[in-house]
Formats: C-alpha cells, sequence, structure tokens
C-alpha cells in the first residue's frame, strides 16, 4: 500500500502551511497520524509527545551523525551532528560553564549590563522594532562573551553567524551554498585558534581546547554561535509577542514577577524557536503504527509535541499559570538537549524584567501586526511596539 493512501493527511500537508500557520496541521496530524508520511519532506512527521521523547532518547536508533545533516557539511562534525562516545567526547568539554549555578554566577551581571544598555537606549522614543534592536543584538552580544573571542566583536560574530545561516540554510532547501558561509567558518576558526594560542586569554574555547583538537573546538563554538543567537532571538521576540497579545496574563505577570519563568516556559510551549530536529533512521523499526526503514528521515515536530492535548490541557492558550508548561520540549530531550538551555532562560527572563519594568504601557503597535514564521526556526519577522515616553 502506498504512502499516500496510508497516510492521507501527510500526503496533502504541505512545507508552506507548516512555516506560515502549523498548529491547525500538525493537531489534525497527532490525532489521526502522530507518526506520518510527508511526500513534500521526504520524511516521516512525528507530532505526538510520547512518540517524539522515544524518538530523541533513542540515538541508536534514530541518530543525527548522517551525511545529509547540513549544519556538519558547513562547519564539520561537532556535538550537533554525532551520537554515542563521540557526542559525548565533543560535548562534555563545554558542559561545565553552563550549568544553572555557573550560568548565574558567570552570566547575570553582563546581562542585565547589557540588557540596561539597549534598554536605555531605546527609552526616549517612545517606540522600536524589538527584535532588531533589542532580542537580536542581546543575543549576540552573550554569545560573544560566553565564546570569548580574542578580538572579535559582535558585529563580528554577527556577520559570521549570518553567512553560515544562510549556506546551511541554502542546503536545507536543496540550493548549493555560495562561499559566504564557508568563509566566514574559516575566519571564525581562525579567531578561535589566535584565542587558544593567547596566553592571556581565559575562555571556554581555551579549556575545550584541552581535550579537542583545534579544528573540534572551532565546530561547536560555531554550533553554540548558532544555537545561541538563533534560537535565544526567537526564544526573547516570541516570549514577548505571547506577553503583549495577551493582556490579561501580562496584568498577571506584572502584579507578581514570580510568573515570569511561567510566562517563558509557556511561551516556548506554544512556539518553541527550533520547530523541528531531525534524525535518521540507522535500522528498519516501527514507531506508532509506522514502519520506518533504515536511512528515512524521522523529523521531530516539538511544535507539535507541545500542544499534545494528552499532556497539556486546553494546550492553545497561553497560561503564565500552567502548572505542566515545564514539560514542554523547546530544547529538545535526551543526548541532544540543549546544552545552554539555562542561559536561554536566564537571558530571556532579564531582558522581559528589564523591557516591562522600564518601559510604560507597553503594547504592540496595532498598525503593523506580527505573526511567527518558519518551517524549521519559528518567530516573528519583526515585532513593532509603542510605549509612553516619561515628560
Amino acid at each position: 500500500m502506498s504512502t499516500a493512501v496510508s497516510f492521507p493527511l501527510g500526503a496533502s500537508t504541505t512545507l508552506a502551511e507548516l512555516a506560515r500557520d502549523p498548529h491547525p496541521r500538525l493537531a489534525l496530524l497527532r490525532t489521526h497520524e502522530p507518526v506520518s508520511w510527508l511526500p513534500e519532506l521526504n520524511g516521516w512527521l512525528v507530532t505526538r509527545r510520547d512518540l517524539a521523547l522515544d524518538v530523541m532518547r533513542d540515538s541508536v536508533t534514530f541518530t543525527v551523525d548522517d551525511p545529509r545533516f547540513t549544519t556538519a557539511q558547513v562547519v564539520g562534525p561537532s556535538m550537533l551532528s554525532l551520537d554515542g562516545g563521540e557526542h559525548a567526547r565533543h560535548r562534555e568539554p563545554f558542559a561545565a560553564p553552563f550549568r544553572p549555578r555557573t550560568v548565574h554566577e558567570g552570566f547575570a551581571g553582563f546581562i542585565e549590563r547589557e540588557t540596561d544598555r539597549l534598554v536605555t537606549a531605546l527609552e526616549p522614543a517612545g517606540t522600536a522594532e524589538l527584535r532588531r534592536s533589542f532580542a537580536g543584538p542581546l543575543a549576540v552580544a552573550v554569545v560573544t562573551e560566553a565564546l570569548g573571542l580574542v578580538g572579535a566583536t559582535t558585529d563580528t560574530v554577527l556577520s559570521w553567524y549570518d553567512a553560515i545561516v544562510r549556506s546551511v540554510s541554502d542546503l536545507t532547501a536543496g540550493l548549493e551554498a555560495g562561499p559566504a558561509g564557508p568563509a566566514a567558518y574559516e575566519r571564525l576558526r581562525s579567531a578561535v585558534e589566535a584565542t587558544v594560542a593567547d596566553r592571556h586569554a581565559s575562555s571556554l574555547l581555551v579549556s575545550a581546547a584541552g581535550q579537542l583538537e583545534l579544528s573540534e573546538v572551532a565546530s561547536n563554538a560555531a554550533v553554540l554561535m548558532f544555537g545561541g543567537i538563533e534560537t535565544t532571538e526567537a526564544m526573547i521576540t516570541n516570549a514577548l509577542l505571547h506577553l503583549l497579545q495577551n493582556p490579561g496574563q501580562l496584568a498577571l505577570v506584572q502584579a507578581d514577577s514570580g510568573l515570569l519563568d511561567g510566562a517563558v516556559e509557556e511561551s516556548l510551549r506554544l512556539e518553541p524557536g527550533a520547530a523541528v530536529v531531525d534524525r535518521y533512521a540507522t535500522r528498519d523499526t516501527v514507531l506508532g503504527s509506522a514502519a520506518i526503514r533504515r536511512g528515512d528521515l524521522v523529523s521531530v515536530s516539538l511544535t507539535g509535541a507541545n500542544r499534545d492535548p494528552a499532556v497539556f490541557t486546553d494546550p492553545d492558550r497561553f497560561d503564565v499559570r500552567r502548572a505542566e508548561a515545564r514539560l514542554q520540549l523547546a530544547f529538545a530531550h535526551g543526548p541532544h538537549h540543549c546544552l545552554a538551555a539555562h542561559l536561554a532562560r536566564l537571558e530571556t527572563r532579564i531582558a522581559l524584567q528589564h523591557l516591562l519594568r522600564r518601559l510604560p504601557g507597553l503594547r504592540l503597535d496595532p498598525e503593523r501586526p506580527a505573526t511567527p514564521y518558519g518551517l524549521v526556526f519559528r518567530k516573528p519577522d519583526a515585532v513593532h511596539v509603542l510605549w509612553d515616553v516619561r515628560a
């Protein structure tokens, strides 16, 4: 029996729909075809939370270590594209600075200062587009600080990031990547080598160089840069959008700052910045009712799993007091759970605190609506806001 007959909903699902407004289609798939074959994806899409966990936990059956993994084609093997012992070897040298207490001690002061600087620059205007003037610059600044690259400014890091992301996106879309991405990666690699060679440098990269080859330090630095900018910018932007679109929930947070963590988790649940994670089947296997063949792409919809009504009551509602919000899977799960999740949470919490405290009457610009968009990475293109300027 053909997959179109076995999976009619998957056969009629378009990638354009999943990029534009995925939630109604994901709900249908989750109910009727929780593991479905999508011809446009040329792979399986998993939308139910329990099955998503099965895939992400089992790196022996569902691996990232495949030649089709596009990030590795640009920056080489890294913790993102390896499994088993090699994954652990690449990841472990970077783990210590991202543990909860170390993150707070090492980064809270810097994030506070950088957030204050950005908000101070915005404050007098009474209007701004906060993705590019606030969330993006903050994410870049924190990544630059975390990597500790000698001689690299935030503008330099952002230019490398833009070029590498463009190459990865082109490859993902089946296009030939231009030379800018590999060239940017070579400049990043040179900066890593200079940092490690600097006797006065003290950074994450220097400590990692004691356990990894320089090329491996560079590839993992690129992955940390990518994750720290792309997904954290999305996390701040989406959380801000959710709060401003739900005035009642915003009022609860303003009355009780202790609810801010809940607001961040709930935003991650409703609209994770990274919507899907890809794996490749290492053997023939069965997932749910689907017979998966060795080599098949198995794409886990974190967005779909995060609105599973078996786990989340009234799953389409934004509720800052939701008891089960921490069960969201926005940071993935299993061996590839996001290394810097605690840093991203801290960054987003501090960012929202400053915006809500310093910009009175903060609200969306009704003339310029904002909507998340994207197949793999989801965030609004722009969030235009207004606030009341103090006399």
